[in-house]
């Protein structure tokens, strides 16, 4: 599978997690991967839920979520935030 690694910040422990995402999967689908993801690795500091967002971490910036990760032009090392 063709993935990439994005390091996405998590506002609610106050720390990074490098997570590799696939390139054809849409935003939405790496949303729910994403936060049951952290949901594990906060050791349930986080819980996953339907209202996750994820968005650019510098322009805050909410990624439409009917586009893939490859559309979006999300490459390695792309920083990203879970809220």
């Amino acid at each position: 599978m063709d993935s990439i690694l994005v390091e996405v910040y998590l506002p609610s422990t106050n720390n990074s997690y490098d997570i590799r995402i696939p390139r054809k999967c849409v935003m939405w689908e790496v949303t729910k991967l994403v936060s049951q993801a952290l949901t594990e690795l906060s050791n349930g500091f986080y819980k996953a839920d339907d209202k996750a967002v994820l968005c650019d971490r510098d322009s805050a910036t909410v990624f439409n979520i009917n586009l893939s990760v490859e559309e979006l032009g999300l490459t390695n090392g792309s920083k990203l935030m879970l809220i």
